[in-house]
């Protein structure tokens, strides 16, 4: 991989991208007010599990799919995958988290130096480009290849989701660390399992985690939005 295009990658898994998504914890908050975490070793089994059940079997999976149909230029399988997305969301918190990003990922690819036609596809896809879908374009714009492109996604998530429970439980800088190294060490299996999930089988089925997203939704006191 050309250096420009690890670049570009890291860019794309800042937290520093202008896309908010260290306003949200995916209902790690929600975990954390019932008592289901509340400590170290809770955060990072719960954030282990969310990797391996849900990243991997949904987003990560469609943005290897979406990823591919960008290259071909394929709008109808990025319309409907687009549409799987959002409507695999089981709570409106989950669904505005997915929307608000990708479109904040769409204006920011748009004041880029470089234009890209397509980016009117990404702008046209309704109600919102969703963020699995928006990334995918962004990391295909950089030349890296499918699995780089993955990584950075994946790690992206885990950066933003320790900065929650950092927050959130609260923990220290330290345990955080330990935290993402775990999850870091986990990731390279996600993403080669998730390489290999055909969009067929690509599934968002995470009870516990649509259950407190959805009483986040009327949680008393919260820091994040999701």
């Amino acid at each position: 991989m050309q250096p420009a295009s690890l670049l570009q990658l890291m860019w794309l898994a800042s937290p520093a991208l202008p896309v908010g998504g260290f306003s949200y914890s995916e209902a790690l908050e929600a975990a954390v007010e019932s008592g289901r975490v509340t400590s170290e070793a809770q955060a990072a089994a719960w954030l282990g599990d969310q990797l391996q059940l849900s990243l991997a079997r949904a987003d990560l999976a469609v943005m290897a799919s979406a990823f591919e149909a960008w290259r071909h230029e394929d709008t109808a399988c990025l319309t409907a995958l687009n549409d799987w997305v959002r409507t695999t969301r089981e709570s409106a918190e989950l669904r505005l988290q997915t929307e608000q990003m990708g479109r904040s990922l769409l204006e920011w690819l748009r004041n880029r130096e470089a234009p890209d036609e397509r980016l009117a596809v990404l702008a046209a896809l309704k109600p919102a480009p969703t963020w699995p879908i928006a990334f995918a374009l962004a990391a295909a714009q950089t030349g890296a290849p499918l699995e780089a492109s993955l990584l950075s996604f994946a790690f992206g998530w885990a950066e933003n989701m320790v900065q929650a429970a950092i927050k959130a439980v609260p923990l220290g800088q330290s345990a955080g660390q330990r935290i993402l190294s775990r999850l870091s060490a986990a990731i390279p299996d996600a993403v080669a399992r998730a390489m290999q999930t055909a969009p067929a089988q690509a599934q968002a089925f995470s009870p516990m985690l649509a259950i407190l997203s959805a009483q986040h939704e009327t949680q008393y006191s919260r820091l994040f939005r999701s």
